[in-house]
């Protein structure tokens, strides 16, 4: 995890469930191979990599886990909703920039 974000995490009140985090948080870091992300914890806690509050693991499958004070939890990239533009709304819009438009 990025350290701006890292530090915004480690303040916030911790909530159950899913987390939903944002890849513009995040940068790739190392790769390996383990049983589960306790397992990558004790490969890495006495490396120059080891896992902090906030950091992500990403499995083979696709399956994210945060490391949080209490172990590791799910989480899910966060999607943002397109914006949907109403048909009207549109049809106005290519009006504007018709009216707009030198031949």
């Amino acid at each position: 995890m990025k350290d701006a974000a890292r530090q915004q995490f480690r303040w916030a009140p911790h909530v159950s469930g899913a987390a939903n985090i944002k890849p513009k948080d995040f940068e790739l870091s190392v790769e390996v191979e383990a049983e589960n992300e306790y397992a990558v914890w004790a490969l890495l806690r006495e490396t120059d990599h080891a896992l902090a509050v906030g950091d992500v693991l990403e499995a083979d499958s696709g399956q994210l886990r945060i490391c949080k004070y209490v172990g590791f939890e799910a989480a899910s990239w966060f999607i943002p909703e397109p914006i949907m533009v109403p048909p009207a709304a549109q049809s106005a819009q290519v009006q504007a920039q018709g009216l707009n438009h030198k031949a």
